[in-house]
């Protein structure tokens, strides 16, 4: 499927390295740019935490560009919350509210990215992945109320996607077609 979740945790070079993290902003980026040259129709998901020890406002706004730079659909954000004993413990800590404003910034993209991701989905054809009573998956992992609702789970079923709420898309089921 045309769905993959990055751990990419941060779009800020300096962070990363104090995460221990292998890769750079600019290796998130290139990956991302690959494959969507490779395959167009892929969609990302990536998990950040916003408020590291000593992330910077600057800091912070590469993390929030790094949606854009990057496209990604699927935001899971974090708030960092110290842990004992860690290298991070001993570092400059970033202030709760803080902390907790950036993760909301962080979410607010992540909300708006994905509804602009569902609105290109209205009017269109898809083929779900039921995982239960009228609520299946398109192949680049977008959730859909459908009137499929006799469908089981791990059946195959093609609809029309009539709307979106922003977090999510409805369809109506679309009857298969009868061979000659």
């Amino acid at each position: 499927m045309p769905h993959l979740h990055l751990s990419l945790q941060s779009g800020d070079d300096m962070i990363l390295k104090r995460m221990k993290r292998r890769h750079d902003r600019a290796d998130a980026v290139r990956f991302c740019a690959e494959l969507r040259r490779l395959r167009p129709d892929v969609v990302f998901g990536a998990d950040l935490i916003a408020g590291f020890p000593t992330e910077t406002g600057e800091m912070f706004i590469n993390s929030l560009r790094l949606v854009d730079d990057c496209g990604l659909t699927y935001l899971h954000i974090f708030p960092y919350s110290r842990r004992a004993g860690t290298p991070a413990d001993r570092m400059p800590q970033v202030a709760g509210p803080v902390i907790r404003e950036r993760a909301a910034r962080l979410r607010e993209k992540g909300r708006a990215t994905l509804a602009a991701y569902l609105d290109t989905h209205i009017g269109r054809e898809a083929e779900l992945l039921m995982e239960r009573r009228g609520l299946g998956r398109t192949p680049g992992f977008a959730e859909v109320e459908t009137s499929a609702d006799t469908a089981v789970p791990g059946e195959l079923v093609r609809v029309r996607v009539t709307g979106s709420d922003g977090s999510r898309l409805r369809g109506e089921r679309i009857a298969p077609k009868c061979a000659p």
